[in-house]
């Protein structure tokens, strides 16, 4: 069985290029994600996959359901996905489009998971610190877990930085075990 990621690939490099030659990335964005919502939603679902209808019949049914909210370029973009049968993928496409906007704008989604609240000027120094440490502009998340006693543990990308207590004791434990 092919790997949904291999079958999407192709389509998310191709909806970005599109997308960026005509300055639409953003644009792009939001219709893929709602063209991902939609084939996702249990009755979209189920219309896809009805053996009964044609690829063409199943392409107009979504293209309905996107109604007004996606452009011309898009319908055809949805249309060629029908055509090969491939508009199960589009979550998948959504999410590569994604991560391949994140390279080309050079930004990343962070989170900062800490045992307390932190105030917005200490998440600002920390994404100016990893923004500079990472070579992108980063756009931090906020987690608060008591359990990690104190400190932060960074998840940028796969990146992970364990600054926590709960960490610092969990690698002395493994020393001390050794």
């Amino acid at each position: 069985m092919i790997n949904t990621q291999t079958l999407a690939r192709p389509y998310a490099k191709a909806a970005f290029e599109f997308a960026s030659s005509v300055d639409q990335t953003q644009a792009w964005s939001k219709m893929l994600n709602l063209a991902a919502v939609a084939v996702e939603v249990p009755e979209v679902d189920a219309l896809l996959n009805d053996p009964r209808l044609t690829s063409d019949s199943k392409v107009e049914a979504l293209v309905r359901v996107l109604g007004n909210d996606a452009d011309e370029a898009f319908r055809n973009f949805v249309r060629t996905l029908g055509e090969n049968d491939r508009l199960a993928v589009l979550p998948t496409v959504r999410e590569l489009y994604e991560d391949i906007k994140a390279q080309a704008e050079k930004t990343l989604d962070a989170e900062v998971e800490t045992a307390y609240e932190l105030s917005n000027e200490q998440l600002q120094t920390l994404a100016a610190a990893l923004s500079k440490r990472l070579d992108r502009t980063v756009n931090l998340q906020q987690a608060v877990n008591p359990a990690l006693i104190g400190g932060v543990v960074i998840r940028a990308g796969d990146v992970v930085v364990d600054g926590s207590v709960r960490g610092k004791l969990s690698q002395l434990a493994e020393s001390l075990k050794s």
